[in-house]
């Protein structure tokens, strides 16, 4: 099968990390990617939300014109947009409850300026009265509904609007009206922006929610989704820019996603590897990887959890799931919860995320670790590295403590000496070494294949003109081999 892919985006290892992760700031960060990983992340740096910002490290913005201060500047990111590609987030579904536009709204209500950026609840429901029925269908990712209730200073009278994410009485994370021309106008003077930054490749953050309609679950509504993503598409490409989706679902929204010529993520891979090592049987995944998008990401961690439901429905059953999500358990991990309850699994199975970093989840063995970063970097599409997951880094215990919440288990901040003291590890050692090779290796443009093979064992290959390589994982002991033709037409063996 040959690789669907943008001619603009490489085939090639992207980092993802925090602007303040890897040193505490731009400036650290881009001098660390240039001394450091010059090499390493040819495919470019996924920077997650260095804008200002009230809450959610970043994903609740106040503004996408500004860089905040203490994190550095445009120049900052121009510069390192001159080494490497650049992706940024844009929260297509929300901004901050401390932006200067709802701000205004909450000074002025309906009077304001930006007030049809929102949507009160007589947008969606004449009298602005959900009935239960409606509610009881809605995706939930915040307790008993998605509302938020605030008073308006000039009049005194409360409005209620839609906030998909936070707690029951509290969200800094106010959903907008993509239906309204006043957020497409936003929209489209955010893109503007990025793209004269230099900015390659824009990620869209919670698209799945953005259409609200009674009577649906609310979550990727068709076709308007579709046809505001289209909108999207067409703004995007005129600007330059490419876009990606972050779509959490059934793996067959994926596909249809992909099926519109979408970049998609592959949220399967990361639990079907721990199922696939846990289990000591490469069926499933042989299977997958024969049918998944071609042109995707892949990633095994990142700054939220290891996806579980609703991305491995009907990929794994839920007894699978439960058993990696128990051993995961076992190994320090945190949970993330459905809310909502017809999205549970059986027997009210209701895991959403694991919280804990890829190593620790194969207990911070290091030939688990690179066979399962071998699986990543031969399966369809262009691999992204989590920082904590390029440093082989262990759980964070004190970091979920400090700022209660469990996803920072998995977010620790790495000062320059640690970042130092993490590459003379042999495992971080051997990972830089298999990204160099899934970066220079030309097959990997070529054709992928999925070789027939024991359960016990799994053989992927790429090929192209007369270069091929081929991984073969020995699932009895994680051991990894990559085997493949050099320049003179020689065969090597590479143990990974």
């Amino acid at each position: 099968m040959t690789r669907s892919e943008s001619v603009s985006i490489k085939n090639q290892v992207q980092l993802i990390t925090y602007p303040d992760s890897l040193g505490g700031n731009l400036k650290a960060l881009d001098k660390i990617l240039r001394v450091r990983f010059s090499n390493i992340f040819k495919g470019g740096v996924h920077i997650l939300p260095p804008f200002p910002s009230s809450a959610d490290r970043g994903f609740a913005p106040t503004t996408y014109f500004e860089i905040e201060p203490k994190l550095g500047t445009w120049d900052d990111i121009r510069r390192i947009s001159g080494n490497f590609d650049v992706v940024v987030d844009l929260m297509v579904n929300h901004i901050s409850r401390q932006s200067p536009y709802f701000r205004d709204f909450v000074k002025r209500g309906r009077k304001s300026e930006y007030a049809d950026l929102f949507i009160p609840l007589d947008k969606i429901w004449r009298d602005g009265k959900p009935p239960r029925e409606d509610v009881a269908k809605i995706f939930l990712r915040k307790p008993e509904h998605p509302f938020s209730t605030v008073t308006i200073d000039e009049t005194g009278q409360t409005e209620t609007v839609w906030t998909s994410f936070g707690t029951q009485d509290w969200s800094e994370q106010i959903d907008l009206d993509v239906r309204s021309e006043s957020t497409k106008n936003l929209l489209r003077e955010i893109l503007t922006d990025l793209s004269r930054q230099g900015i390659k490749m824009v990620r869209l953050d919670a698209i799945g929610y953005v259409i609200k309609k009674p009577g649906t679950s609310c979550f990727m509504v068709e076709p308007e989704i579709y046809e505001f993503m289209d909108w999207l598409m067409q703004l995007a490409a005129s600007l330059g820019l490419e876009l990606l989706p972050e779509v959490h679902a059934h793996y067959s929204v994926q596909f249809k996603l992909a099926k519109r010529n979408y970049w998609v993520y592959d949220f399967v891979l990361p639990m079907l590897i721990l199922h696939t090592l846990k289990s000591k049987s490469s069926r499933k995944l042989r299977d997958y990887l024969k049918i998944c998008p071609r042109k995707q990401f892949t990633m095994l961690d990142c700054h939220d959890g290891i996806p579980v439901q609703p991305d491995v429905d009907d990929i794994l059953s839920v007894e699978e799931s439960k058993q990696i999500v128990e051993r995961c358990v076992e190994r320090g991990a945190n949970l993330n919860r459905i809310l909502s309850e017809e999205h549970k699994g059986n027997g009210d199975f209701d895991v959403h995320q694991i919280n804990c970093t890829y190593y620790a989840a194969l207990n911070n063995d290091d030939d688990a670790y690179l066979a399962a970063r071998a699986i990543q970097f031969f399966a369809p599409g262009v691999p992204q590295v989590y920082y904590v997951g390029l440093l082989a880094g262990r759980n964070d215990e004190q970091a979920v403590q400090a700022v209660g919440e469990g996803r920072a288990i998995n977010r620790h901040n790495f000062s320059a000496s640690e970042i130092d003291q993490a590459m003379k590890t042999p495992v971080v050692q051997r990972l830089l070494k298999l990204i160099r090779f899934r970066n220079e290796y030309p097959a990997f443009d070529g054709n992928f294949n999925v070789r027939e093979s024991n359960d016990d064992e799994l053989v992927l290959t790429w090929r192209k003109a007369e270069k091929e390589c081929r991984l073969k994982v020995d699932l009895q002991n994680s051991k990894s081999v990559i085997m493949y033709t050099d320049d003179t037409g020689a065969s090597v063996e590479y143990a990974v």
